[in-house]
């Protein structure tokens, strides 16, 4: 499966208007004694749509934030007339570089280079490309999509990064992306239980849609072509663009 798992355009999902009159009163996380943070992006934008917010309130606040990217994003774009896949594996990191400068976060990404939309057939070997990657010293969080977010590239990368982290002693958290398109406010399969809220002052709200608005070939049409629409189009990217961002503790 390729990274565009879910056809937005005939399936809406669930409305923002329902996630934001949805009961939010969960306990907020405490990050103050984190020195470093280590965040897991399957793909470039990832990291960015889940706790953009985070990362520009941490990389404020003199904390090392760490970005590994493990594919490249190249198979967004399935049978499109005006990019290639080479292209993408060009375009999408220079996208993802812009949007995390947008943050405040000074370190360039490390990238694995796996396949995208079959990081699931490499996921021991993504264990073993993470574990050296992750700082066991004190202080150290890990973050990555979370186990159940529905898209096969986001759960393998959850599962090879628990089991790295788990190995080393790492603590980590766990960020939804498309979970907020196919699930809904109550819906059991969710940990709510785990649930931690990131509140969004002004400035980290506003570098986060900075950041996002820097994923170009993500969030707009590259062409009229069907198979150029936008991955993220508007009403997709509302659900990255609230006050608040969550994570599973």
């Amino acid at each position: 499966m390729v990274e565009n798992a879910f056809d937005t355009e005939n399936d809406p999902g669930t409305a923002e208007s329902d996630w934001m009159s949805a009961n939010w009163s969960v306990p907020g996380l405490q990050w103050s004694e984190v020195v470093t943070m280590i965040v897991v992006a399957p793909h470039p934008d990832d990291e960015v749509l889940g706790i953009g917010g985070l990362l520009s309130l941490a990389a404020a606040a003199g904390v090392d934030v760490r970005v590994v990217a493990v594919t490249d994003g190249d198979g967004s774009h399935p049978g499109s007339p005006t990019v290639t896949a080479e292209d993408l594996r060009t375009r999408r990191p220079l996208e993802s570089a812009r949007a995390l400068a947008a943050l405040g976060v000074d370190h360039s990404p490390t990238r694995l280079h796996f396949t995208d939309g079959a990081v699931e057939q490499r996921e021991d070997d993504l264990t073993a490309a993470l574990s050296p990657l992750l700082d066991a010293t004190p202080g150290t969080w890990c973050l990555t999509p979370w186990r159940g977010d529905g898209h096969p590239d986001h759960e393998a990368t959850a599962r090879a990064t628990i089991a790295a982290a788990n190995s080393v002693s790492v603590p980590v958290l766990e960020y939804p992306i498309w979970m907020w398109h196919w699930a809904t406010p109550d819906h059991p399969a969710v940990p709510w239980t785990r649930c931690r809220r990131i509140d969004l002052p002004a400035h980290a709200l506003d570098a986060k849609r900075a950041s996002i608005e820097q994923f170009d070939s993500q969030i707009r049409p590259l062409s009229d072509h069907p198979a150029d629409r936008a991955v993220l189009p508007p009403h997709v990217l509302a659900r990255y663009q609230r006050p608040f961002e969550v994570v599973f503790a």
